[in-house]
Formats: C-alpha cells, structure tokens, sequence
C-alpha cells in the first residue's frame, strides 16, 4: 500500500470516482489516501495527479481495534 495526496480538490473527487469499486482505498481528513501500488499506476493513466508521500506504516494499513468498556463487577 502506498500513500499520497492529491495536488487539488478537484483531482480528489476524479480520482474517488475511478478509484471506487475498482481499488480498495483509505482517504483521511488530511488529504493523504492509502491504496495498492497498481491504483497508481491506473491514476497516472487516467492523467490525475498526485503526490506519493512513500509506503504506508503498520498503523495506517491495520485497522483500529477499541476494548469495549469493561462489564461491571456485580
């Protein structure tokens, strides 16, 4: 998985149009989005352009777990 940012608002919204049921993809508020190496490659095809930041970390790429509230003791 790599990540990367777009250069424009504009590119963003082409680019989820596409990507969308053809990639599996993160995007975060920040601008940065996740996707598998051959989704670049579809993107510089498809002339949207973007900005590769590098690989993505552990982090980035697992999903979040949260421990429910303990049960109370009764």
């Amino acid at each position: 998985m790599i990540r990367f940012r777009f250069n424009d608002l504009d590119a963003k919204k082409r680019a989820f149009g596409r990507l969308a049921g053809r990639f599996a993809f993160k995007s975060w508020a920040t601008g940065e989005m996740l996707v598998p190496e051959a989704a670049l490659a579809f993107l510089a095809t498809e002339n949207i352009p973007f900005q590769v930041e590098g690989p993505a970390t552990y982090e980035q790429i697992t999903p979040a777990f949260r421990d429910p509230a303990p049960a109370p003791v009764q």
